[in-house]
């Protein structure tokens, strides 16, 4: 079983930043595909980054510069933590966002973190 917790979102200024990180638990591998996705109220669930299975970091293009991926594994593989820092964040940055894992060819989801940029 796989559990997928967000945190780090909030409210922030036009040019602010943020952390997000996405504690992952249940046996989670190094090499398991790893991303972000966003979505925004009537349009549908879009990749932010991700790390694939070769540990290829890979981003959209609109944030392509200002967002950075990162995984940090435990020992273990038991805990893998899945960050994204976003830097000068901008109004249409605004979404919920989403951790996705891909364990065994099934896809795992968080709950979603909301981020607000204000103008």
């Amino acid at each position: 079983q796989v559990q997928l917790v967000e945190s780090g979102g909030g409210l922030v200024q036009a040019g602010g930043s943020l952390r997000l990180s996405c504690a992952a638990s249940g046996r989670i591998f190094s090499g398991n595909y790893m991303g972000w996705y966003r979505q925004t109220p009537g349009k549908q669930r879009e990749l932010v980054a991700e790390v694939t299975s070769g540990g290829t970091k890979n981003y959209a293009d609109s944030v392509k510069g200002r967002f950075t991926i990162s995984r940090d594994n435990a020992g273990d593989n038991t805990k893998i933590q899945l960050n994204l820092q976003m830097n000068s964040l901008k109004p249409e940055d605004t979404a919920v966002y989403y951790c996705n894992v891909i364990h065994w060819g099934i896809p795992y989801w968080g709950q979603g973190t909301q981020v607000t940029v204000s103008s």
